[in-house]
């Protein structure tokens, strides 16, 4: 579905380079659900503008549902949806005539336009609103008119730039249920970027983690945090110096009275560790473990915390 080597965009900003995008080797399968995570200006919007023909590449290639992004950008834009940061919709029709004069200029005939537009506004939530303006839609409902635009000529592949930023935690809820709504009665392939932590490791099938232009990982939510971040063991000890010997025992961090461990399964490693301090003469006064989050993935690759920026980009 989408094949690239070595994509690559360069930015010249006053007397200095900024490489937004050094060399993106990507392949993603038809079907799929894949989220581009990473902090502000690590290229992940700069990659979906390129694979969607709207900013060319200096370098490398890239081939969406079959068709170069380069050699024939008319081919890719016939079979790709995308879903910008911005509203898509005017203010001069009401939702449902966006809908159908969307369609038409995909060349449906109007028939097909009608009979479309009815499909997505039963599928999307819409019909209600269909004789509404879109100025007058709340947030989450213009958003899913957005992505209607974006559905209308049946494509392939739907790209969706931060789908559900700006939204409150109800409208991201059904936003999100309505994308993988689309994926089950469509099969669509669906490529997003997400500021949203949580979205990415609860919805995506595959994450791919994006810093300075390059891709640093690449797999599933649950493979990311295994291999590269692993389980957590906090406790705490009543005195700074027990807890510095309790880190070391454990190849830990002190902080204060608390340690910090890093280990593969916690359930496991925990009450190991517990006897261990018993048997150094070490009460720990609290014990728990957690599971690793996908920020604690970039904090492992990069030595920072995805939300130390603002993640928008």
């Amino acid at each position: 579905m989408i094949h690239t080597r070595a994509l690559t965009r360069v930015f010249n900003v006053k007397k200095d380079t900024v490489e937004a995008v050094r060399g993106i080797d990507l392949d993603v399968e038809a079907g799929s659900l894949v989220a581009f995570l990473g902090p502000n200006g690590a290229g992940k919007s700069t990659t979906l503008r390129m694979l969607t023909t709207l900013l060319p590449p200096t370098s490398g290639t890239a081939v969406v549902a079959g068709h170069d992004v380069t050699r024939d950008p008319a081919g890719v834009r016939a079979r790709i949806g995308y879903v910008g940061q911005r509203n898509s919709a005017g203010e001069n029709f009401q939702v449902r005539d966006e809908l159908v004069t969307q369609g038409r200029c995909y060349g449906l005939t109007p028939a097909q336009a009608r009979k479309r537009t009815d499909e997505l506004l039963d599928l999307l939530g819409l019909t209600d609103l269909a004789k509404r303006g879109p100025g007058t839609l709340s947030g989450g409902q213009r958003r899913r008119l957005d992505i209607a635009l974006g559905l209308i000529h049946r494509p392939d592949l739907l790209f969706l730039d931060e789908p559900s930023t700006g939204l409150d935690p109800k409208s991201r809820a059904e936003i999100w249920t309505h994308i993988l709504r689309l994926k089950q009665t469509y099969g669509t392939t669906l490529l997003l970027t997400t500021h949203y932590l949580e979205e990415a490791d609860n919805m995506a099938e595959r994450v791919v983690v994006i810093d300075h232009g390059r891709i640093i990982a690449d797999g599933t939510p649950a493979q990311l945090k295994s291999d590269l971040a692993g389980d957590h063991i906090t406790i705490t000890t009543g005195t700074e110096q027990e807890a510095r010997a309790a880190a070391a025992m454990g190849q830990g961090e002190a902080d204060g009275t608390t340690v910090r461990l890093r280990v593969p399964d916690a359930a496991a490693a925990l009450p190991e560790f517990l006897r261990a301090l018993e048997g150094a003469g070490i009460k720990a006064t609290t014990a728990q473990t957690g599971r690793p989050t996908l920020d604690d993935v970039f904090l492992t690759l990069t030595g920072r915390s995805i939300t130390d920026d603002d993640v928008s980009a």
